[in-house]
């Protein structure tokens, strides 16, 4: 398997990375993010038409430029080392695959919209009693003649209140627990200006991102609001929340970079005894154990990257072994990297502080690390499960012959 950028890529990286040293600074954007409005609005602009990111893994049909999963690693990692909060993967990685899949004339401007830097999704799926379980979903949406009647709660919506666009899960069909019968919506949304049956409690999150619990009160959306065909959006969620969490992971992987860098830096600077605290050999040692975890979270990074394009269960294995990995490394990294800058370390005034909160919150986005686990085991059960019975069926046809 070849980890390699093509001349593309690593022009691509040089262009992200080079744009957010000179237009990405720490401090404007954690003023920004505390702020009322949450976010740069310009940066977002300049995203789309300076450096073509927003439209650089979306398909060309709708003016992407066709980049792919490689592409999209690419550009999350330098968002990562940049710290930056925009809401570049619940838009053009999870909203915009569930745009693609789903098709129609409705998702396809959308889709244009979020190239040319006007649309900005976020998706409702999560609920108070859904975990562990994406598929648990009491949001019902009932037909009512020509439209739907959506009822119900969803909780911690990540970048909803940046949000031009709203897809909602909801059931139309099935039991609570049942991964079929569920449906995607899309909304037109502005948590600032909302009519009275929609009900939003926006908050900033412990990284300087902003997020909402959204209540619907039988609110009527029109037949068009439908995305793809009833009782089948699971085949749409499972592809699309597997490219968000790996984009996720490489978007750690870009924040350990800087972490470590910075914690290597300090402690060739921070003097104790009268030298260098980077000159003790049990803190070379812990900072050695923080180079190990990076290197580990960078390969599984890249694997599950280019694994999203496999069967299935490939997919699925790879992505969960990866987020599992980063969640551990990130946990492992941040707080050692806080402790070697000292009190200092949780301070505002270092940037270490700010990527240890991102880390953290990183953790729990898109299944945890307990989450994960039992799903890779489940996988791996599945897959020797399956294996067994088709040594079970040739051992059978050797023993009739």
């Amino acid at each position: 398997m070849d980890f390699t950028l093509s001349a593309e890529q690593s022009e691509l990286r040089s262009t992200v990375s080079s744009f957010l040293r000179k237009r990405y600074e720490l401090e404007p954007s954690r003023s920004a993010a505390r702020s009322s409005i949450g976010w740069q609005p310009e940066i977002w602009q300049a995203f789309a038409e300076e450096i073509g990111i927003l439209a650089a893994t979306l398909p060309e049909e709708v003016g992407g430029d066709g980049g792919g999963a490689v592409e999209t690693m690419v550009i999350a990692e330098e968002l990562g080392r940049a710290l930056v909060v925009e809401p570049f993967v619940s838009t053009v990685v999870l909203g915009a695959g569930l745009l693609r899949r789903a098709g129609g004339s409705k998702a396809r401007a959308v889709l244009e919209g979020i190239a040319s830097g006007r649309e900005r999704v976020a998706l409702a799926i999560d609920e108070p009693d859904s975990y562990p379980s994406g598929y648990e979903v009491a949001t019902s949406a009932t037909r009512a003649g020509d439209e739907w009647v959506l009822t119900g709660t969803k909780t911690m919506v990540g970048d909803a209140p940046l949000a031009t666009r709203l897809l909602v899960v909801a059931r139309t069909s099935g039991e609570r627990r049942d991964p079929a019968g569920l449906s995607l919506f899309l909304l037109d949304f502005d948590a600032s200006d909302l009519p009275a049956d929609v009900k939003v409690h926006s908050y900033r999150t412990i990284d300087d991102r902003w997020a909402a619990d959204i209540e619907f009160r039988d609110v009527r959306l029109p037949a068009e609001a439908l995305l793809g065909e009833a009782d089948h959006a699971g085949s749409l969620l499972d592809p699309a929340m597997d490219e968000a969490t790996a984009a996720v992971c490489a978007e750690a992987v870009g924040l350990m970079r800087k972490v470590f860098a910075d914690t290597v830096a300090y402690a060739k600077e921070r003097r104790q005894f009268g030298q260098p605290i980077g000159s003790f050999q049990a803190l070379q040692h812990r900072m050695v154990d923080m180079h190990i975890e990076l290197e580990r979270s960078v390969s599984a990074a890249y694997l599950a990257t280019l694994r999203l394009g496999d069967a299935p269960d490939q997919r699925a294995r790879a992505v969960s072994a990866a987020k599992v990995t980063l969640s551990r490394a990130a946990k492992f990294i941040g707080e050692n990297a806080v402790q070697l800058h000292g009190g200092m370390g949780m301070t505002q005034e270092l940037a270490v502080g700010h990527f240890f909160k991102r880390l953290t919150a990183i953790q729990a986005e898109y299944g945890d690390a307990d989450f994960h686990r039992v799903r890779y085991a489940r996988l791996s059960d599945h897959r020797s499960r399956a294996a067994t019975g088709e040594a079970g069926v040739r051992s059978g046809a050797v023993a009739v012959g």
